[in-house]
């Protein structure tokens, strides 16, 4: 994105995050006009990013001139002395800031794919600079001006409904950022901004450090109950680390979660989950306790400042729920059904363990692993079973296919080395419409996790589709963290994996099929851009990929029918943990910005709130509070947890109108009504009126409650 404000905001979360390239010298700084950081994209495809050139000596002097430049462009735009226009005001705006964008792109995968202590070094020095800068431009008074004049003016009406909507998200975006303040408060404010940067910088890192810090080597006798792919996995992770012979269990959840499910040492299920669920809490140099005080305070006295109660009522003001009470209304409806599926769950796991003679009381860490017995027992599934059929490469076949079914898209692989990549794992297809055949863009995949790579799974764009300055196509990205196969042997995941990577295409499918005009129509409304991913998975289940991606990787032949059966009957399995994960995280993230933050010790307060909601004590937060990164290690998701059961809300009710069609999930006229309204639009259009085209009325919340087997009240 080229829009300062709108690219720098996405900057602060790629700032939060932290990476590193295998060249790590900094002693001498190149010649500012010879940067690659800073130069336009070059090559084939509309030009693509220079990743062979990264070198971290490039870094600060590239980030200390585009900041520069930026400047310039600003002052440009300021002393026009022409009266205020959307042409000579918002559109320069747009433009701005393009070659910092590009150098954030590098920083991204700095902070994300390759992370190291040489980045962490520039990155700590910087990331206040960078924060002082991006007030320099929320905070010009002259600027906020004339982008108020626009807002305010007849012109607007006149103007295009994407351009009114760049117009009121441009000045919405200076108003709730501190451009109304004066004086001592625009300072303050200011110097809030730099201190969470550096605050939530440190929080994210902290948690890489115990990730990395953590890694339980196992002998051969450890691996009872462990299946021969996760093994064989495990075996390469040790090798990989220097530990031949042994088999390492990573602190990160692809490794974590297989192993708490399938091995039968029950003190070393205990130390793995006790070793990944205290991550950013180990007492240490990297303990993230007085971390979350600290942002807490911060985040509250700034919000104080433009006038807001608490700093859930100033995040959530521009989102579709509008208010914390609506958003913890949307949980306080599905709460309740969740707990009372986990007791169910935890009974039937119990009877279990009783009937084994185990003499033990279910505990987190028996959890998944007699979840599975259940699974056995109930519905004749195994797991295990199930990921033999689960090939990472035939599963992006499948992908690729329901892109072309509902996008029209036609993916193929460039030639290895045409493009450059930033690490061997990384590989790229071109994307052209199938019909036209014309070029939309490009797709990178980095899906293996390795010493260095942030943990979970992301999207991401190194250039987003615009129109209004030459027509810009699409580089979009998706990166995992499995657990690679051994040499020769194809990587393996689960079924949930399997859903998460369709996930995250659906957000690369959002990038591809733009057709928006301007930058800051790619801001996302965070308890909206969740539902087309979410959507996404969706497609998992059809019959077109269950029948022709879904094979043994040994004898190639395709997954059961009776398996299938299986999969589909126990769809809702264990919906009570995984609903309850996640909206305890979610919940959480709501009282600790509703909550006046002098009261707050993170861990008392968390085990406090959790006692008062009745959470069961078999099951803790997905993300307990000194590893939520989506909350205190940048703004991004911060009192926004919440979004991914708002977003499921319209997935839900979205799916039911792809149910009901006469064509099911491939049916024609949904689909292209799903790609114009709620894929190609992006936020040039507010997503409830986007949603209210496709689907004629607002979205139903009993819609969710079916689809989790929850009994759905009026």
């Amino acid at each position: 994105m080229n829009k300062p404000l709108t690219k720098l905001a996405c900057a602060a979360v790629l700032i939060a995050l932290s990476a590193c390239s295998k060249k790590t010298t900094v002693e001498v700084a190149p010649p500012k006009d010879d940067n690659p950081l800073l130069a336009e994209f070059s090559g084939p495809y509309g030009g693509v990013p220079a990743f062979d050139k990264m070198d971290l000596s490039y870094l600060k002097p590239a980030l200390e001139e585009g900041m520069a430049l930026n400047l310039t462009e600003i002052d440009a735009i300021v002393n026009n002395p022409a009266p205020a226009t959307f042409t000579n005001t918002i559109i320069p705006l747009e433009k701005a800031g393009s070659e910092l964008s590009r150098v954030f792109r590098y920083w991204g995968i700095w902070s994300s794919n390759l992370n190291s202590p040489e980045f962490r070094k520039i990155q700590k020095e910087m990331v206040p600079v960078l924060s002082a800068f991006r007030s320099k431009i929320t905070g010009n008074e002259a600027l906020f001006a004339r982008v108020k004049t626009v807002f305010e003016s007849d012109e607007l009406k006149a103007l295009t409904s994407e351009e009114q909507r760049v117009t009121l998200l441009t000045y919405s975006s200076f108003a709730r950022n501190g451009a109304t303040l004066k004086g001592e408060a625009k300072l303050r404010y200011a110097a809030i901004n730099q201190e969470l940067a550096g605050l939530q910088t440190q929080f994210a890192n902290n948690v890489l450090a115990d990730e990395e810090k953590y890694v339980l080597y196992l002998t051969k006798d450890q691996l009872s109950g462990l299946s021969e792919s996760l093994v064989s996995a495990a075996a390469s992770a040790a090798t990989n680390r220097g530990k031949e012979g042994q088999y390492a269990i990573t602190n990160s959840r692809s490794s974590m979660d297989p192993f708490l499910t399938y091995s039968d040492e029950r003190e070393l299920r205990e130390k793995v989950w006790r070793t990944y669920y205290s991550r950013g809490n180990n007492g240490d140099e990297f303990d993230n306790n007085e971390l979350i005080k600290k942002i807490l305070t911060l985040r509250d006295e700034r919000v104080a400042l433009l006038g807001y109660d608490n700093y859930s009522q100033w995040r959530l003001e521009d989102r579709m729920a509008k208010n914390p009470e609506n958003a913890m209304a949307l949980m306080q409806k599905v709460w309740p059904a969740a707990i009372a599926r986990v007791d169910e769950e935890v009974a039937d796991m119990q009877a279990i363990a009783d009937a084994e003679g185990a003499n033990i009381k279910i505990a987190p860490w028996d959890y998944r692993y007699y979840a599975e017995k259940v699974r056995k027992a109930k519905y004749a599934l195994d797991s295990d079973e199930v990921k033999q059929y689960l090939q990472l490469d035939k599963l992006r076949e499948a992908m690729f296919y329901v892109a072309g079914r509902l996008f029209n898209f036609e993916f193929t692989a460039v030639p290895e080395g045409s493009v450059p990549v930033f690490h061997p794992d990384v590989k790229v297809w071109e994307v052209k419409d199938k019909t036209t055949g014309e070029h939309i863009g490009l797709w990178y995949l980095d899906p293996f996790g390795r010493p260095g790579k942030r943990s979970g799974a992301w999207a991401t764009t190194y250039r987003s589709h615009t129109t209004f300055d030459g027509n810009k196509t699409v580089l979009s990205s998706n990166n995992s963290n499995f657990v690679k196969g051994s040499e020769g042997e194809p990587t393996l995941i689960s079924w949930d994996d399997a859903e998460t990577y369709f996930h995250e295409f659906g957000h690369a499918l959002h990038f591809l099929s733009a057709t928006v005009a301007y930058p800051t129509s790619h801001s996302g409304v965070r308890d909206y851009t969740e539902f087309q991913s979410q959507l996404l998975e969706r497609w998992l289940t059809t019959d077109e990929v269950i029948n022709n991606y879904l094979v043994h990787y040994k004898t190639g032949k395709p997954i059961p029918t009776e398996l299938v059966a299986k999969i589909k009957k126990a769809a809702t399995f264990n919906e009570g943990f995984k609903t309850t994960e996640y909206m305890a995280s979610a919940i959480m993230d709501l009282l600790y910005h509703t909550t006046d933050p002098a009261s707050i010790e993170p861990q008392a307060f968390e085990k406090e709130q959790l006692t008062k909601l009745g959470m069961p004590e078999e099951v803790v937060m997905r993300h307990r509070s000194t590893q939520f990164g989506h909350v205190f290690s940048s703004e991004g998701y911060s009192s926004g947890y919440y979004g991914y059961m708002w977003a499921e809300v319209l997935t839900s009710d979205a799916a039911e109108a792809f149910a009901e069609a006469p064509g099911g999930f491939y049916d024609k006229e949904v689909s292209d009504k799903l790609v114009k309204y709620l894929f190609s639009i992006r936020n040039a259009m507010a997503p409830e009126e986007a949603y209210r085209l496709f689907r004629g009325r607002d979205a139903k919340v009993e819609a969710l409650m079916r689809d989790r087997g929850f009994p759905v009240t009026k």
